[in-house]
């Protein structure tokens, strides 16, 4: 008992030892601080001229969003060629088009263990080869058994990009940009979804397979350009790797000195602590991290989105609207947020302006929010436990939506709303602002 209550002593005073370190004393403190948290003067030598490379590895990343959504699109407006072409009945098309969240949330089991075994691009590398192999399953397939395997291969992807694309780009990004950039992972992922559903109106549903090999294709060359994680590079103390990538992400001319010391400080720290295991993320000092982690992937999947997603074309055709038309404006309004005023028919309108707002809300700042709050040690597996959660309830949502339809559809969408109510109080209540502040000042202060 005496050296348990030792041993909890010691990690208590590495966390205090951390919130030292890295909790600016005052706010003008941390005001004066940069994007790459050092003081104001190191910004004059790290101007926007020098972050290309951040741009680049960014753009890099998010065409696994984009290979991501095209997984998540693909089954939408192929239903009933492929139906009709390998003469499947509704149970084996439905076996089809659900298995993709089993194999997403594998790929969620998997993906931080993984992502902290071989490294963020490593991992990003795994993911594609499972898209590249489901979809040249899905473009051979001649019966439902392949066409099964091969969308079961692309949910796995999908799992792991849905964790490593956001991680990857908080780690490498400086905390001026970090939020807009990994916005641009949900951005991507609807951006995939809405050219699905719009091109898989004209091309044939095998094409529309091989369209999907263009993303991963473009990852894959586009790793060979840029740095792994910096952050990864220090947690398995690999030192001239983590100051180099750290330095091609700063620009050449940059003063990367302070960033890489809080960092190194950081990470050591950490490693003083014992290695993570997933029940260890229900430790007291790491609670407040899962619950706003967990929570915000409850709420975003819980508030509707994947039941409207997948019966889009239903829900218009209730209402009057043709399927057709409504879809592809649907598609549209999911990327750049069309005004639907004109629109007659009050249940479309309010389907789409719900489409916009998620799209640039609750779609995008969970992952965002999900990459910053998990100190580094517990990343992989807290990461792993959110996003694992996140595919559970999708999966739930989608499954009980026609039940729930069937009920009462006006039921249906005052029970999406009431829990959108008490998404909104969890928010403002649980959840801390993160703008302007390094991922180790984020996770000292939320891991108290």
């Amino acid at each position: 008992m005496g050296n348990r209550q030792e041993v909890q002593q010691g990690e208590n005073s590495l966390q205090e030892e951390i919130r030292e370190l890295l909790i600016p004393e005052d706010k003008n403190q941390a005001d004066e601080e940069d994007g790459y948290g050092a003081k104001d003067q190191s910004h004059k030598s790290s101007t926007a001229e020098h972050e290309w490379m951040v741009y680049l590895s960014t753009f890099v990343a998010v065409c696994g969003s984009y290979a991501f959504g095209t997984c998540a699109g693909y089954s939408s407006p192929t239903q009933s060629a492929i139906t009709d072409d390998l003469d499947l009945s509704l149970a084996e098309y439905s076996l089809f088009g659900s298995i993709l969240t089993f194999g997403a949330m594998i790929g969620a089991i998997t993906s931080g263990p993984i992502a902290d075994f071989i490294g963020r691009k490593w991992a990003m590398r795994v993911s594609s080869g499972f898209c590249v192999a489901g979809w040249l399953a899905i473009y051979f397939a001649e019966g439902a058994l392949v066409l099964v395997i091969g969308r079961l291969a692309t949910g796995y992807g999908m799992g792991v990009f849905s964790y490593v694309v956001p991680v990857f780009i908080a780690e490498i990004s400086p905390k001026n940009l970090r939020g807009a950039l990994t916005t641009l992972n949900q951005l991507m992922i609807t951006a995939g979804v809405s050219v699905s559903y719009i091109i898989g109106t004209v091309l044939t549903w095998r094409v529309l397979a091989l369209i999907g090999l263009i993303p991963c294709a473009i990852l894959l060359l586009g790793l060979f350009l840029i740095p792994e994680s910096p952050r990864w590079l220090a947690k398995i103390g690999h030192q001239k790797d983590f100051e180099a990538a750290l330095q091609r992400l700063r620009g050449k001319d940059a003063d990367i000195s302070e960033e890489a010391a809080e960092i190194q400080v950081y990470i050591e720290t950490l490693q003083r602590l014992p290695k993570a295991k997933l029940l260890d993320l229900f430790q007291r000092r790491y609670l407040r991290s899962v619950f706003i982690g967990v929570g915000l992937m409850v709420c975003q999947q819980l508030g509707g989105i994947n039941g409207i997603c997948f019966y889009v074309a239903s829900i218009f055709d209730a209402a009057g609207f043709p399927s057709s038309t409504g879809t592809i404006i649907y598609a549209c309004i999911q990327v750049h947020e069309i005004a639907v005023d004109a629109s007659p028919i009050l249940a479309v309108t309010g389907i789409l302006v719900y489409i916009g707002s998620f799209s640039v809300g609750m779609g995008a700042v969970p992952w965002v929010i999900m990459s910053e709050i998990f100190p580094i040690n517990v990343k992989g597996v807290g990461g792993s436990l959110a996003t694992l959660v996140n595919w559970f309830i999708a999966w739930l949502v989608s499954y009980t939506f026609n039940y729930l339809m069937t009920w009462s559809s006006c039921g249906t969408f005052i029970l999406y709303g009431a829990i959108n109510i008490l998404a909104i109080l969890f928010i403002v209540i649980v959840v801390p602002e993160t703008k302007g502040r390094s991922l180790e000042q984020i996770q000292a202060a939320i891991n108290v």
